[in-house]
C-alpha cells in the first residue's frame, strides 16, 4: 500500500498541478477564439446591410431603419444595433438595446473598433463600424452582441479539463501500480533463480538480464557482509555482568557522557524526628549494578527525589555529588507531585504493566488518567535527559519498565544518542500483551532504543513477536534487530 502511494500522490499532484495552471490558460485560449469569432460575424453584419443602412439614412427612412434593426436583432446572441451620428448621438437603435449603453467613440481611420463593455446583465461587444456614401461621413454603425456565452462555456471546459485529468490521473496510477507490481515479481523471481544458480565467484554474471545483475552482485555483497558479521559474532562472546559493561564502556567508549535514568535513585536523604539528616542506600540490585558504570565514567544519575530531604541537599540545578566523601558522579533529582506519582508509578507501572507482564493472577488496571501522568512524567525524565546531555551523542541507560515511552523522546531530540533499554521484568506473549490499551505506543517508545535488553531469550521472542503483532516494521528475527 505505501508503495502505490508513493506512485499514485506524486502523479496526482502533478496533473492536479497541470490542471490549476493550464485552466487559466484555457479560459483565455477559448475566449480569444470566441471573441474573434464575434468580431468577425459582427464585420459580416455590417457587410451584409452596409449599404441597405447608407440608402435608408439618406432618404431619411428612419421607421425602416428601425424595422431592419429590429429584424437583425433577433439572431443569436446578437443583443442589438444602434446608429450613432458623428457627434456620438444614438439615433436609431433596436428595442433591445441596454439602457446603460451609449455610443461608443468615432472608430479610427481603419473603420471599426471593437470594445468589451460590463453591463449589469454581462459583458457586451460593441462593435463600431464608420457609415460613409459619397466621401460623406453619415456616422457609425454600432453591432452589439453578448458575451455572457463565453464565460459559461470557459468554465465549462476548464471542469472538463479538471475531471479529464483526473480520470487520466487514476487510470495511469492503476497502470503503473500494476506494471510496477508485475516487474517487481519478475524481479525477485529473476534474483532467487540467479541466486540459487550462480556461483560464488559471480562468474555467471553474464548470464544475468542487464536489469537484474547489479541488483544480484549487491544482494551477494550484502550476504558475503553478513556472513562476516556472523562469524565475528560468534567468534566474540561476552558474558554480559557489570564488570564486562564496565570495561566495555571504558575501553570502546573513552569519554563517552553516561547518563542514567531510572525511578530510584542510589543515594535518598531522609530527615529524622529529632531535625536530622540520614542517608539511606536502597537495597537494589539495579543500584548495586549501575553504579560502577557511573563511578568509573562519571556520568549523570537521573531518578526520582524519594526522600523527605531530598530537596534540601541539591544545589539551585538539583544537583548533588554523590558518593558522600568521594564524589564520582552526579546525581539529578527529579521531583514529582503525588498525583504524578500516583498515576504513574502506583497506578500504570505497578497496577497495569506488572501484573500484565508478569502474567499473574492479579487483573491489570489500566485507567486513563494514570496513562496521561505516564506520559507526563516520561516526558519530564526525558527533558531533563536532553538538559544533562553534554555531547549531541551520549550513552543513555534506561531502567525498567518506568520508562517504555522515554527512549523516543529522547530520541526526537538527541538522534545520534547510544540508548541502552533494560526490561527488567518478563515480556509476555503478543496475546497477553493485547489487552494494553496503548500497547502500540508503548512499542514504538521502547523501538526508540539503540539496543534493548531482556531476562531471557524467550522474552526477546515475545517482544519481537508483540512489535511484528502491533507494528509495521521489518524484524531481522535471526539477529533480533528491528528496523523501524
Amino acid at each position: 500500500m505505501r508503495i502505490a502511494l508513493r506512485l499514485i500522490l506524486p502523479l496526482l499532484i502533478i496533473l492536479g498541478g497541470i490542471a490549476w495552471g493550464s485552466a487559466p490558460l484555457v479560459g483565455e485560449l477559448m475566449h480569444g477564439w470566441f471573441r474573434a469569432d464575434v468580431e468577425l460575424r459582427s464585420q459580416l453584419v455590417f457587410d451584409s446591410i452596409q449599404d441597405t443602412v447608407n440608402t435608408m439614412v439618406a432618404a431619411k427612412a428612419d421607421r425602416k431603419i428601425d424595422t431592419l434593426f429590429h429584424r437583425i436583432a433577433r439572431n443569436e446572441r446578437l443583443l442589438a444595433l444602434g446608429l450613432c451620428l458623428p457627434d456620438g448621438t444614438l439615433t436609431h437603435r433596436s428595442p433591445e438595446w441596454p439602457k446603460t449603453l451609449s455610443c461608443p467613440p468615432k472608430p479610427p481611420e481603419a473603420g471599426r473598433a471593437f470594445a468589451v463593455e460590463r453591463l449589469e446583465s454581462g459583458p457586451v461587444l460593441a462593435a463600431a463600424f464608420t457609415l460613409t456614401a459619397d466621401g460623406v461621413d453619415r456616422g457609425h454603425l454600432v453591432v452589439v452582441h453578448d458575451l455572457s456565452f463565453i464565460e459559461r462555456r470557459s468554465s465549462k471546459a476548464e471542469n472538463y479539463l479538471a475531471v479529464f485529468l483526473t480520470v487520466l490521473g487514476v487510470v495511469v496510477a492503476l497502470i503503473t501500480i500494476i506494471v510496477a507490481r508485475v516487474m517487481l515479481k519478475g524481479w525477485i523471481q529473476a534474483v532467487r533463480k540467479s541466486l540459487a544458480t550462480s556461483e560464488p565467484s559471480g562468474a555467471d554474471d553474464k548470464f544475468l538480464e542487464p536489469e537484474i545483475a547489479p541488483l544480484v552482485r549487491e544482494v551477494r555483497k550484502m550476504l558475503r557482509d553478513l556472513d562476516v558479521l556472523r562469524s565475528v559474532a560468534d567468534v566474540i562472546r561476552i558474558d554480559w555482568n557489570p564488570e564486562s559493561l564496565r570495561t566495555l564502556l571504558r575501553n570502546e567508549l573513552p569519554g563517552a557522557q553516561v547518563i542514567v535514568v531510572s525511578n530510584r535513585e542510589p543515594y535518598i536523604h531522609n530527615e529524622e524526628e529529632d531535625g536530622r539528616i540520614t542517608l539511606q542506600r536502597p537495597a537494589s540490585g539495579l543500584v548495586t549494578a549501575l553504579e560502577p558504570i557511573c563511578r568509573t565514567c562519571g556520568g549523570t544519575w537521573i531518578a526520582h527525589g524519594s526522600g523527605s530531604a531530598d530537596s534540601r541537599t541539591v544545589d539551585a540545578n538539583d544537583h548533588i555529588a554523590v558518593p558522600p566523601g568521594a564524589p564520582a558522579y552526579t546525581l539529578r533529582r527529579i521531583w514529582l507531585s503525588d498525583a504524578e506519582q500516583d498515576g504513574y508509578y502506583y497506578g500504570l507501572a505497578n497496577e497495569g504493566l506488572w501484573p500484565l507482564c508478569h502474567i499473574a493472577f492479579v487483573r491489570p488496571v489500566f485507567r486513563a488518567g494514570d496513562w496521561d501522568q505516564y506520559v507526563a512524567v516520561n516526558r519530564k525524565f526525558a527533558e531533563a535527559v536532553v538538559a544533562e546531555a553534554t555531547t549531541p551523542n551520549p550513552v543513555v541507560l534506561v531502567q525498567d519498565y518506568h520508562f517504555a515511552l522515554l527512549p523516543r523522546m529522547v530520541r526526537e531530540h538527541l538522534p545520534d544518542a547510544t540508548i541502552i533499554s533494560f526490561w527488567h521484568i518478563p515480556w509476555p506473549n503478543p496475546e497477553a500483551f493485547s489487552i494494553c490499551p496503548w500497547r502500540e505506543e508503548i512499542l514504538w517508545g521502547m523501538l526508540g532504543s539503540s539496543i534493548l535488553g531482556f531476562h531471557t531469550q524467550f522474552h526477546c521472542l515475545n517482544f519481537l513477536e508483540s512489535v511484528d503483532r502491533f507494528l509495521e516494521c521489518h524484524i531481522d528475527r535471526e539477529q533480533s534487530i528491528v528496523r523501524t
